[in-house]
């Protein structure tokens, strides 16, 4: 296999030829010289399929998505004062989105110093390898050298007995200006034998973090409702969470609470955006591997 680089117009007019012929794309990434992997994203692109792909549709696109990355880096590298900016926030571990917000408080009339968190990690990707690449990179909270695509494979997934959409969910919890809304998760620990349930109040940001001793469902529940019960009455409204089973006892929960428990569609995350940023947070000083065990009084 070749070193990696972006696929020619030729190339993607062989792929489009072969698939015509019904071609694998194993046999496609063999007669390319590239791997499978990137003769499965190039034809899945765009909502494209083995049978929509073009070879004129996809070198197009491709060119636009190469004229916009150089024109995200020519807007940072144009502009050393933002440059440094982003430099010296990511290396404190500022997400692009923090910086993004930071930079319109401490810079509120240079329209300038503007920058969209896209923007940021674009230019990060498409900065040329080497030591400042690998150290930017590793700032980022998924220290992930290279973008991933999010599996288009379908997971059925089995629905909680009873449980509340988030469809049902009064509008003052969205337009998040009463106090008591909350978003729950659970970060999962070293071999998926220890937990750390975490709480983020909407409204407030106050975030709650709870040592879980095991992942079973009644387990769950009960360390969840332990730590609500001890809110004042007027913080106790709503929870929102996602389809896990870890809680499938919210029936439990509630009984416990008296605080409904309102679900997230499945893979939806923006829809419990709040927790999820708090836990890319998290996920900083307790990474993947981490054993939660070792932390039972965390608060």
């Amino acid at each position: 296999m070749k070193n990696y680089q972006r696929l020619s117009s030729d190339e993607r007019e062989e792929i489009s030829r072969m698939l015509a012929q019904d071609c694998s794309l194993n046999n496609i990434a063999k007669v390319l010289g590239r791997h499978r992997s990137t003769v499965s994203r190039e034809v899945s692109s765009g909502s494209c399929n083995r049978y929509t792909y073009r070879a004129g549709k996809a070198q197009r696109r491709a060119e636009r998505n190469a004229g916009k990355r150089k024109k995200d880096k020519r807007m940072i590298d144009d502009k050393p004062t933002l440059r440094q900016y982003i430099y010296r926030k990511l290396r404190k571990k500022w997400s692009p989105a923090q910086i993004a917000k930071e930079l319109k408080k401490d810079y509120p009339d240079d329209m300038i110093m503007r920058v969209a968190p896209k923007t940021i990690y674009t230019y990060l990707y498409v900065l040329p390898r080497g030591s400042l690449k690998k150290e930017l990179l590793s700032c980022l909270r998924q220290n992930r050298k290279q973008r991933h695509q999010q599996s288009r494979g379908i997971k059925i997934e089995r629905k909680l007995e009873d449980m509340l959409s988030i469809e049902e969910r009064p509008k003052e919890v969205e337009d998040r200006i009463i106090p008591g809304h909350w978003e729950g998760d659970l970060i999962v620990g070293k071999n998926n034998r220890s937990a750390l349930g975490t709480l983020v109040e909407r409204t407030t940001r106050t975030v709650i973090l709870i040592p879980i001793k095991n992942r079973k469902e009644e387990t769950v529940a009960k360390a969840f409702a332990k730590e609500v019960k001890k809110l004042p009455q007027q913080m106790k409204l709503s929870m929102t969470y996602d389809q896990g089973r870890e809680m499938a006892q919210h029936k439990l929960f509630i009984d416990i609470t008296r605080v409904k428990v309102y679900f997230a569609h499945p893979r939806s995350p923006w829809e419990r955006g709040t927790n999820e940023n708090t836990n890319g947070l998290i996920r900083q000083y307790f990474p993947k591997g981490t054993d939660f065990k070792k932390y039972p009084d965390m608060k």
